[in-house]
């Protein structure tokens, strides 16, 4: 498997790598079980999970004040009630609303116990006139399968319109464990502590209207546990310790500009000249040693000057766009190509750089040309490794067939369709390889809808990709650290230019300079 040669091996039994783990509902449901077969009480889990999600609602709100509960009838029930029962002996006005009779056995010793305790049961139709402070959503956690509606439904309604604050416990209830898809009604939480390991749905965009901030409540849980579930696990987010690991941020002190990387850049027209510019500043930024940039002929003074430290090279034009290289090009000459920004769908020179043997990352005008068929074909029989990079519309385009409801799932499937590692881009980006390895980026910024800023994007994986194969590293790396970069790079511009400051050229320039700070900070 393709991870880092110092990241997971070397922190297999502390946070850092149970940090980094995805899984799905089945996934984690195994895991659980497999801790139960091992000798845990469930009780015991049950306590120490709700012990440390106490903690956090203390840290968070360490004056007592009115709590309202919502307490469902499994093990996410359980665990509210717990957490319940401390918040009260520590003097907070608690309301608990358990909405359905039947519960789990442990869940209704935990809710006998609070009772016993002091803990207040109000009715559904309380909730509303309820003015808690703060909401604990504990009515269901991971797993649902079936929509929220009815009474539940409108007890979830209720909760929302609330103007408190909502703590869900492990995910919203109503939100689809793995999909993240709303189920009904759904809970719009304005934080959710996911238990032990990452649920899928914590990084799915169609959650993230539902899940706040986000935090994971580390339980402990056993390296063995989940190795002994998931094996080496190929669902993992995206951790700045791990992309430290992977850029190419050290080098050898007798190195020299071609052991670095020498990147082809086949980019531009003269409708799109910036984007040429803005794929070839975040190739720079990249740390490649060379930098080769194939661009019309009539945009080769525009690059010359800006990117003085690029070699240029003019090529025959039609209508604005590359129709083809200049004579006696050779393209195997380079550690990897990056293809499409700024090329329009006039150019002609995408069934010639997929000939090519050296990794090749095609996006914008390069991908939409395999929408046609000779040149899937031409895809599925490069001898070289490739990366796809599109965004929901030009993925619709290239894979028309699949089911578009789980976008994880979805470029996986196309990974292992087209043989290409896919990077779907969105607010959580998915890097998917035909394997199964897929790398999930936890955070971005709307100051990214700008136009050039996927140019930039392109750019800045083409750089490393080539480093990477220059250093005979997966390519996968520059694929997932890149993502992380760039994002992150817009995330520290955001708050010091706001959502509206982040142009792609200033993005693109300030690359190099954010990444210390970004490193440090995390």
């Amino acid at each position: 498997m393709t991870l880092l040669p110092s990241d997971l091996a070397s922190s297999r039994s502390g946070h850092q790598y149970r940090q980094r783990i995805v899984v799905s509902a089945a996934e984690m449901q195994a895991v659980e079980s497999r801790l139960f077969d091992a000798g845990m009480p469930v009780a015991a889990l049950m306590e120490k999970v709700a012990g440390r999600i106490f903690a956090w609602v203390m840290a968070r709100y360490p004056q007592p004040c009115p709590i309202l509960v919502v307490a469902g009838p499994g093990h996410n029930g359980g665990d509210a009630w717990v957490v319940a029962r401390e918040l009260h002996q520590q003097g907070y006005s608690v309301s608990v609303c358990s909405p359905i009779a039947k519960q789990k056995d442990l869940t209704a010793q935990q809710s006998d116990y609070a009772k016993a305790m002091g803990v207040s049961l109000i009715a559904v139709e309380q909730v509303i006139d309820q003015a808690p402070a703060v909401i604990i959503d504990g009515l269901f956690g991971f797993g649902l399968s079936r929509p929220i509606e009815g009474e539940l439904g409108q007890l979830v309604s209720h909760v929302n319109d609330l103007t408190a604050p909502v703590v869900s416990i492990d995910l919203p209830s109503g939100i689809h464990t793995d999909s993240g898809a709303p189920l009904g009604e759904a809970v719009r939480a304005s934080h959710t502590l996911c238990l032990g390991l990452w649920k899928r749905a914590c990084l799915q965009d169609q959650a993230l209207a539902y899940l706040g901030e986000v935090s994971l409540i580390d339980v402990d849980i056993p390296v063995a546990a989940i190795e002994g579930v998931l094996g080496q696990p190929q669902l993992l987010q995206t951790t700045s310790e791990a992309v430290a690991a992977a850029l190419p941020l050290t080098r050898s002190p007798t190195t020299y500009k071609y052991r670095e990387g020498h990147l082809l850049l086949v980019c531009g027209s003269e409708v799109y000249m910036g984007a040429a510019l803005l794929a070839a500043l975040a190739a720079r930024a990249s740390g490649v040693g060379m930098l080769t940039v194939a661009i019309p002929q009539a945009l080769k003074p525009l690059i010359a000057l800006q990117i003085p430290d690029a070699i240029t090279v003019g090529c025959p034009a039609e209508a604005g766009a590359i129709a083809t290289f200049p004579s006696g090009f050779d393209l195997n000459a380079y550690s990897a190509i990056a293809c499409g920004p700024g090329l329009t769908q006039h150019n002609k020179i995408v069934p010639i750089v997929l000939a090519a043997t050296p990794p090749l990352l095609l996006d914008a005008d390069g991908l939409n040309q395999l929408a046609q068929p000779e040149a899937k074909t031409a895809l599925s029989q490069r001898n070289g490794y490739t990366i796809l990079t599109p965004h929901a519309g030009e993925f619709k385009r290239l894979f028309p067939e699949l089911d578009q409801t789980d976008r994880i799932s979805l470029a996986q499937q196309a990974a292992q369709d087209s043989g290409s590692t896919v990077l779907l881009k969105g607010a959580c980006t998915v890097v998917a390889a035909p394997n199964g390895e897929t790398w999930l980026n936890p955070q971005s910024t709307p100051a990214l809808a700008r136009g050039g800023s996927g140019d930039v994007l392109s750019g800045l994986i083409g750089g490393l990709m080539a480093q990477m194969a220059a250093r005979h590293e997966p390519m996968e790396n520059a694929a997932w650290s890149g993502v992380w970069w760039h994002a992150q790079a817009a995330l520290a511009l955001a708050q010091e230019r706001t959502l509206l400051g982040v142009d792609a050229h200033t993005l693109a320039t300030r690359l190099v300079s954010q990444l210390p700070s970004i490193l440090r900070a995390k």
